[in-house]
């Protein structure tokens, strides 16, 4: 009776906030409500899973990892609940739940895979204690929440120490592969990781100041079960316990090619011996990319590739990647927001290397903190042609310099722009709706 209640108010909280919304929003504020009027609502209803909860978590690539998690479960036939919409704090998992469960508040899922912000899993994990964890990395992000990057590490380890069978970290993340991020840790402990050649691609936080991979020191953290062996173009080659694979990836980023081995590490453990080795490497091929996460639209006849960055390791990433693709002659728009789901502290913009944007410049830079980042790239010597805070008004402008030019686009943008960039293409052109 008490989750029935807790259903109808939240159900009733989201008919409210979409109202109020003009028929959009109310992803958050029904799991607020939910998590206020019934705080045992989420132990209830996952406790009952068959398989358990799956928790993804670290600094970058969650929601794509998560995305193929999913994926590959579903396509070995399970029934997956999961918080697609990212957003990743306990009360956007109750409001994914609400719109999975019945009138009684059962689920019909046989597992639930939950991307979930490094404080916020936290909370979570003292509610409901998960089977397995995904870690991914420990970055510089949001200095203005998470402070030192030592404290991000610290929640990580948190998550770790409450997961009850099995925990897939990072191995190559000198500070989740650390002797002291074991302690206390009572799951068994699996790694995934970059080969050897790999590993300059690959950079933990501390070797961004260097640019170099400083040498590898795993500590007590077994040898990783998968491994990134080499790259050509969209073709990887993976190692898996011990073989070799060679899979073609339909999604973009080279640092996709990573999140893979970590997804594929974490249900290769969840799934054991019912794991399909040869159907899961042939669904990673076929997966594409979480939105805004290397999405690509189509606008006016030409691709717009969304590339979110949101820290150093991400911006160098999404770089990397970009030159990776080989897309000569791009027209490339940067937004930049500082609101709470970006980061208010926009410091971090300055330990990013800009150099491989001087050969063709940027359109275009937008966003709350457009003239900070235009600055930012006149230090690197990168031209600018526009800068126009207004998203609505620098989509007009990349529009026009892509048909003068015949180009594609890309947008390297923050959270918060994205949304709102997605909004405004959305009227242009097809994009998928993804918030509930």
């Amino acid at each position: 009776m008490r989750s029935r209640l807790t259903v109808a108010l939240g159900r009733t909280a989201r008919l409210a906030a979409r109202v109020r919304g003009g028929g959009s929003g109310g992803t958050a504020f029904p799991g607020l409500v939910m998590e206020r009027t019934d705080p045992g609502f989420l132990e209830r209803t996952l406790s009952r899973l068959p398989r358990g909860v799956v928790v993804v978590s670290g600094t970058n690539g969650k929601t794509t990892t998560t995305k193929m998690v999913v994926q590959l479960l579903r396509e070995q036939g399970l029934k997956v609940f999961t918080n697609r919409t990212g957003s990743n704090f306990v009360r956007g998992v109750l409001a994914s739940l609400l719109t999975e469960v019945d009138a009684a508040g059962n689920l019909d899922a046989d597992i639930a895979v939950l991307e979930l912000d490094e404080a916020h899993a936290v909370h979570f994990v003292a509610q409901v204690r998960p089977r397995a964890c995904l870690l991914l990395n420990v970055m510089r992000d949001q200095l203005d929440r998470f402070g030192e990057i030592d404290y991000t590490a610290s929640l990580l380890h948190s998550i770790a120490k409450a997961t009850s069978d099995v925990v897939v970290l990072n191995g190559d993340d000198p500070r989740l592969a650390a002797p002291a991020f074991l302690e206390g840790v009572t799951a068994r402990v699996v790694s995934f990781g970059a080969g050897e050649e790999l590993r300059s691609l690959f950079l933990s936080d501390d070797d961004l100041r260097t640019g170099l991979a400083s040498p590898r020191d795993r500590g007590e953290t077994p040898g990783p079960r998968v491994t990134l062996e080499a790259i050509n173009g969209q073709r990887a080659t993976m190692r898996v316990d011990g073989a070799s694979h060679e899979v073609s990836f339909a999604i973009p980023g080279v640092h996709n090619l990573l999140n893979a081995c970590a997804a594929l590490g974490v249900v290769l453990e969840v799934l054991g011996e019912d794991a399909d080795l040869s159907g899961l490497l042939a669904t990673l091929g076929n997966v594409q990319a979480a939105f805004g996460r290397g999405e690509v639209l189509t606008l006016d006849g030409r691709p717009v590739q969304l590339s979110l960055v949101k820290n150093p390791a991400g911006f160098r990433m999404g770089l990397l990647s970009a030159a990776a693709q080989a897309q000569a002659g791009e027209v490339v728009v940067v937004a930049i927001n500082d609101e709470y789901a970006d980061g208010r502290d926009m410091s971090w913009l300055w330990d990013v290397d800009f150099a491989a944007l001087r050969s063709g410049g940027v359109a275009v830079v937008t966003g709350v903190r457009a003239w900070d980042m235009a600055l930012r790239l006149r230090y690197d010597d990168v031209a600018i042609t526009d800068v126009e805070p207004d998203l609505r008004k620098a989509v007009t402008l990349m529009r026009r310099a892509a048909a003068d030019a015949d180009r594609p686009m890309r947008i390297f943008t923050t959270y918060t722009a994205m949304l709102a960039l997605r909004s405004i293409l959305g009227e242009m052109t097809d994009v998928e709706e993804v918030m509930s």
